[in-house]
């Protein structure tokens, strides 16, 4: 199978344009599993707290759809070279359906980051009361509050009668200032969790879920090649 005769200009075109794209696709695969991992594990102090698993979701379909990416863009380069029609067919059709499913998990980080506020300050508010109560939620705010040098939901009047030491400031590391017992704005972190622990997850949302948009627009470009040159083949 192959392209009759000699390739023209145009039909060349096509084919290095179709590797080349597979190339860029391939290494904004691996940006977007990189990325989609690191937040993953950056942002699990935090999964107790935002009282939803939305965002989680979107960062494990990204993740997976990136990883599928990579593997189909040594697919197209490999189509690209052979010139086999139905590989090309093969290529265009599964590179569309994980370009859907990246797209809507970049679209969900986006819309994550607008209700990411109200689903937390809920979240907050009950998870609070079951400090020292139950073992996950009494870690994820002792780490959320050491992570984000905050304290409480909006201030560290939230907490009712003695106050965890991980609102104390910090001296050094593993040494804080006496705060329990009586907390005041010198020796406590004056800043709540809610507006801190909401502009870090927006912020990585927001790079996420665009960087998984544009992951899909360069699939697009990868299956516009891949259609044009399966028309080339004879």
């Amino acid at each position: 199978m192959g392209v009759g005769g000699r390739m023209d200009f145009c039909s060349q075109l096509v084919k290095y344009g179709m590797f080349v794209s597979n190339v860029i696709i391939f290494f904004c695969g691996v940006g977007v599993f990189v990325l989609s991992m690191i937040t993953l594990i950056d942002r699990n102090f935090l999964s107790e707290l935002y009282g939803t698993n939305l965002f989680t979701g979107a960062l494990y379909v990204l993740a997976i759809s990136s990883a599928v990416v990579c593997l189909l863009a040594l697919f197209g380069c490999f189509g690209a070279v052979r010139e086999v029609k139905f590989m090309l067919l093969t290529y265009f059709i599964l590179v569309f359906l994980v370009f859907v499913t990246t797209l809507i998990g970049g679209i969900i980080c986006h819309v994550f980051r607008e209700k990411v506020e109200l689903t937390m300050r809920q979240s907050m508010t009950e998870s609070i009361r079951l400090y020292q109560s139950r073992r996950q939620v009494t870690n994820a705010w002792d780490l959320t509050q050491t992570r984000l040098r905050c304290c409480g939901v909006t201030t560290f009047r939230d907490w009712s009668g003695r106050i965890p030491r991980t609102c104390c400031q910090e001296i050094s590391p593993n040494v804080y200032k006496p705060c329990e017992d009586n907390p005041t704005l010198i020796n406590v972190h004056n800043d709540g969790c809610l507006d801190i622990g909401t502009r870090f997850i927006r912020d990585r949302a927001f790079i996420v879920g665009t960087s998984g948009i544009g992951l899909a627009l360069t699939m697009l470009l990868g299956m516009i090649f891949s259609f044009i040159f399966f028309n080339m083949i004879e």
